[in-house]
């Protein structure tokens, strides 16, 4: 039965499209997830092939392949009080190929084991039939955060605190009673104190099910490129690759108050949520940040036709590069007198939108988002590329290979391409 309201229940790991779906929730309607934290919770539970554990594929009544989804986020509310991230080194012998994915025992063998907790620390986890630690990284250098009661601060604490807050690690991470990880918070990690640092929620992986089963945290171009060829159950080929819909973005513009526009590849969409971040650099050059449990609420609604091969995100207006931002009636006036005096004809007004790419490098990340601008819009690549230089930017989102390619764009084209409503919508009134 088709409801307006989803409340998402169920969480996964891998994203299947032959895997039945929650919902439907009707186009117009809300989703609200309740997500656990994605990267270090996972990667340091071996139970399961995936960085990541997202909320299950909600299907949206009406959405066919060849559509797209409009996801206005309305909320992202931070429910944990602590979380531990840093850089990560891998541990050779405790997987096979990947260690996001393929994840091994190194006493007795078995992939992907069953495991439980011992105190805290880095050996913790342990696998249920050995008995021997089980994690597929360590951390490196890293640090556990408290943040205030109002969500609004984060301050990474001395090694006594991380201890006590290892002691009760779920609860300081408020896992939802579906999450089945294990909390990054035992690690007791407190390489880095005293640090401040003002929250600001963004949501790192949110999207719609690719059209290939993939583990949650290799639903991009750059993770999934580890999937192709790889010596475990969840291998691509790279034709299998480009089923993905590149929901792991880590881009701090995707945020409460934005709207993502998401590729519908499987019948109903599939929307999911996840890896919640207190807050996130461009870049994410440590490899991992502050994940959180959250609310994210998102009201979505169907683009009929408009057929896109990854994400289009609207980001707030004071998330959008100055370049990009819709000019003011004063900037108009001077530019309208230029082109008077030139007597040639002076452009409608332009609007922002952020085409999102990913590839195994940042250029190829980068020739994607342009790709996927030309197959959008019509031009061609010389004019995206300098569409893109004076009225927009190249930003990165993730390294080693997510990108946000924005360009300003005429109203008639968005028109055209049929987003005018929802751009106009987000940008009605900025200058």
């Amino acid at each position: 039965m088709t409801r307006h309201i989803v409340q998402t229940t169920k969480m996964s790991w891998l994203l299947d499209p032959e895997e039945e779906m929650l919902g439907p929730v009707a186009d117009g309607g809300t989703i609200i997830a309740r997500t656990s934290p994605g990267c270090w919770g996972p990667m340091i539970t071996p139970d399961y092939p995936s960085g990541h554990e997202v909320t299950h594929p909600v299907a949206v009544e009406g959405a066919e392949v060849g559509d797209a989804i409009a996801l206005r986020i309305r909320g992202v509310n931070i429910s944990s009080s602590a979380t531990t991230s840093g850089t990560d080194v891998p541990l050779e012998g405790n997987f096979e190929g990947d260690p996001f994915v393929a994840k091994q025992c190194p006493g007795c063998g078995a992939d992907n084991p069953s495991t439980y907790l011992s105190g805290t620390g880095p050996e913790a986890v342990r696998c249920r039939a050995c008995d021997s630690p089980i994690t597929p990284f360590q951390l490196e250098n890293g640090y556990t955060m408290l943040f205030d009661s109002d969500r609004s601060m984060g301050v990474t604490v001395s090694a006594e605190v991380a201890e006590e807050i290892a002691r009760s690690a779920s609860a300081f991470s408020a896992l939802p009673p579906e999450s089945l990880q294990h909390s990054a918070n035992l690690l007791a990690k407190a390489d880095l104190p005293g640090v401040a640092s003002v929250v600001r929620p963004m949501v790192g992986n949110i999207g719609s099910c690719p059209a290939v089963p993939i583990p949650s945290s290799h639903n991009a171009g750059d993770f999934g490129g580890f999937l192709v060829g790889a010596p475990h159950d969840y291998a691509l080929t790279e034709e299998e690759l480009s089923g993905r819909t590149d929901g792991h973005m880590d881009i701090n513009g995707v945020t409460e108050g934005s709207v993502l526009i998401v590729p519908v590849k499987v019948q109903g969409g599939g929307i999911y949520i996840g890896d919640v971040h207190a807050m996130q650099g461009d870049g994410e050059i440590a490899g991992h940040t502050t994940d959180v449990s959250a609310e994210v609420t998102v009201d979505v609604n169907v683009l009929k036709g408009f057929a896109i091969d990854g994400p289009i995100l609207l980001p707030r207006a004071g998330d959008v590069p100055p370049e990009a931002r819709p000019l003011g009636a004063a900037e108009m006036r001077i530019a309208t007198r230029l082109a008077q005096r030139g007597g040639f004809r002076l452009e409608e007004p332009c609007y922002p939108v952020a085409f999102v790419g990913s590839g195994a490098t940042i250029n190829e990340a980068a020739d994607c988002a342009l790709a996927r601008i030309v197959e959008a819009t019509g031009y061609d690549l010389g004019a995206v590329r300098n569409r893109c230089t004076i009225r927009g930017a190249v930003e990165i989102g993730r390294l080693p290979g997510v990108v946000t390619a924005t360009v300003a764009l005429p109203a008639a084209k968005l028109a055209e391409m049929g987003i005018w409503e929802l751009v106009s919508e987000q940008y009605a009134g900025v200058e």
